[in-house]
């Protein structure tokens, strides 16, 4: 009786036995978190050296390189600093990732194409105004 309101169980374990696993999640260690991180600056470093220097002249093909470079940089990200892959916490991290994959791609898509007809229909009035042919 007395060991029940000691542990609160009644088992005669604490309350910690069985209760560390923190759902299946991984943890990191200081090597990961140092290859992480040196990834990263990996990633980085080129991506604003092509942008500082005009290395390559088509600015097309160095936002397509900038965004390669960032999309592969996101991977590292969730691999070595939020720890994410299909074993953790049951499937719920990859739902996550879904969830906010879909709304950044709805995000981007959305600004985009406000952009673009933003362009398309105010740029011919305000070309009119500058030259004098409004008033």
């Amino acid at each position: 009786m007395q060991d029940r309101a000691v542990h609160g169980h009644g088992d005669g374990h604490g309350h910690a036995d069985g209760h560390d696993d923190h759902g299946g999640a991984a943890h990191g260690s200081r090597k990961g978190y140092w290859t992480g991180f040196i990834l990263s600056v990996l990633l980085t470093a080129p991506a604003f050296a092509l942008v500082m220097t005009g290395a390559i002249g088509d600015t097309r093909i160095t936002a397509l390189v900038v965004t390669a470079l960032a999309a592969v940089q996101i991977v590292v990200h969730m691999v070595y600093f939020l720890h994410m892959n299909s074993k953790s916490e049951s499937g719920w991290t990859l739902m996550a990732l879904i969830f906010t994959v879909i709304i950044v791609v709805i995000a981007i898509s959305g600004s985009l194409w406000v952009m673009y007809n933003m362009n398309a229909n105010m740029m011919p009035n305000m070309a009119m105004e500058m030259s004098g042919g409004g008033m």
